[in-house]
């Protein structure tokens, strides 16, 4: 009975991603790819956010994991990292803006940006884009060219500074019920892993700030609780882990 209902989330999971998986084989082998001492509850110090006489504006753009897939709509890591950096100065001001939706590509996000055409007076600019890349086995060329154009769009949001910008790392689903069950447990987590290896080298080449919570998303098998509902993607637990990491750069650059 445990294995059917294993069975029965994963095909659902899988339905949320823009295509489904034929194979069920369930992996009983360790994790190879796993930090064992990753995850930290503490909550990582955020410096207080000076006071501004405007609205601090925040972009998000991404997929799934920046819409808040099967969770609630405050639970985002958009919602709750704008909620985060409020609380370190109450007389401040936030809006956020998100331009994500679940199963987009790069290309997609692009396709989007360009038809909403954003303003370019962001103070911070988030930026997390490629599983359905991966999942979709789109050449990785594509996420090369089309993550290079949309690092400068971002930057273009960010009133033209690339020190608003933070990209933040894919999470690894290969830790969760449905990355078990797929019978890639070991390609899922190497070819995220490729992603997210260009992407760090991309912004560490071009001065603009990356975060990883890919450690984090990859205690999903060993703590359930960092896995929604369906079986996939981030539970909201997760994105207060996600969010403990990034607030703090993301006060820094409000604080410039």
């Amino acid at each position: 009975m445990k294995n059917q209902i294993l069975i029965a989330v994963a095909v659902f999971a899988s339905c949320l991603f823009t295509a489904c998986s034929s194979e069920n084989q369930i992996i009983e082998k360790k994790p190879t790819f796993l930090n064992e001492n990753i995850v930290n509850t503490t909550p990582n110090s955020i410096d207080k956010v000076i006071t501004r006489n405007h609205t601090l504006k925040y972009l998000a753009l991404g997929d799934s994991y920046t819409i808040g897939q099967s969770v609630c709509e405050t639970c985002k890591f958009p919602e709750q990292l704008q909620e985060a950096l409020r609380n370190t100065n109450t007389e401040n001001n936030f809006s956020l803006k998100v331009i994500a939706r679940t199963g987009w590509t790069t290309n997609d996000l692009i396709n989007a940006m360009d038809a909403q055409n954003p303003a370019t007076n962001y103070d911070l600019v988030t930026l997390l884009i490629g599983v359905n890349n991966q999942f979709q086995n789109i050449d990785f060329a594509v996420y090369e060219k089309e993550f290079s154009y949309l690092i400068d769009k971002s930057i273009a949001y960010a009133k033209g500074n690339k020190t608003n910008v933070i990209v933040i790392s894919i999470p690894d689903y290969a830790y969760t019920p449905y990355g078990q069950l797929s019978g890639k447990f070991d390609t899922i987590s190497a070819e995220i892993s490729l992603y997210n290896a260009y992407a760090k080298k991309y912004c560490d080449e071009n001065g603009i700030a990356f975060s990883n919570i890919t450690a984090i998303s990859q205690n999903g098998l060993t703590n359930p609780s960092l896995v929604a509902i369906d079986g996939l993607h981030p539970s909201e637990t997760a994105y207060t882990l996600f969010t403990q990491s990034i607030a703090p750069k993301a006060a820094v650059i409000l604080n410039q």
